[in-house]
């Protein structure tokens, strides 16, 4: 039912360890995900949201912060409906490291570039890949508005070095072009309130937007609460989380 409390078995868990994701239909309701695009459209997160240069002519804007508020946005990253899950996906309790909205505007918005969010992360003095994500959808997402894509099963290559491509950060190229010869690429189609759970060495892009359609996501970000960066940096570090 969208919008309930779900359980992780063991399969899911297994399923997870496979493949470096698990995708849940319904994760929040339609109800919820209105609510939450009305406060974004109220502009006080959203004022904060920078460009993405996709090197290629288009732009995608994203804007992040660390520690979970009291408004619905905070609610999100604070909710008890995917932090019981993370637990036993990571095998430890977990605090919020960050949220980010990414929004792809219609005709104009960029591509990301195939990376592992470890790939970087790991530079914020993180000493093990015991993080992952939780991306939920606002808008339809699919093939044609530049959907999520990952490569089934890269969080078991480990830490792949990562360039400068555009504004972002990338997958070394010819690396890459290895990974992607032995693994599945799936495109995850999203209505809105799905939610896909991800390892942060698995990877993953998007495509540009030339639909008419827009395509925003919101991305809480975890990272186990005995995985805290051994330097202060520009995440947070091991919070203790208030769960709603």
């Amino acid at each position: 039912t969208p919008g309930e409390a779900f359980e992780v078995t063991d399969g899911m868990k297994n399923a997870f360890d496979r493949d470096g994701f698990l995708l849940v239909r319904g994760l929040y309701s339609f109800a919820e995900i209105e609510r939450l695009e009305k406060c974004l459209k109220l502009g006080h997160v959203t004022k904060h949201a920078f460009d993405l240069p996709d090197g290629d002519t288009m732009n995608s804007r994203m804007v992040i912060w660390n520690h979970p508020g009291v408004d619905y946005t905070g609610l999100f990253g604070r909710c008890r409906r995917w932090l019981t899950p993370l637990k036993k996906l990571l095998g430890g309790e977990v605090y919020h490291y960050h949220t980010k909205v990414n929004m792809k505007e219609p005709h104009t918005g960029g591509s990301f570039q195939w990376h592992q969010d470890y790939g970087y992360w790991y530079k914020n003095g993180i000493l093990f890949p015991d993080l992952l994500s939780v991306m939920v959808a606002i808008h339809k997402c699919d093939r044609g508005n530049g959907c999520l894509k990952v490569l089934r099963g890269s969080h078991k290559f480990g830490r792949i070095d990562h360039v400068r491509i555009g504004g972002q950060n990338g997958a070394d190229p010819e690396r890459l072009k290895e990974c992607q010869k032995v693994l599945e690429e799936v495109f995850v189609e999203l209505e809105p309130g799905d939610g896909i759970f991800f390892h942060c060495n698995v990877l993953h892009s998007s495509e540009q937007n030339h639909s008419d359609r827009k395509r925003w996501v919101i991305i809480p970000c975890y990272n186990r609460m005995d995985n805290d960066p051994y330097v202060d940096h520009h995440h947070a570090r091991a919070t203790k989380l208030h769960k709603v």
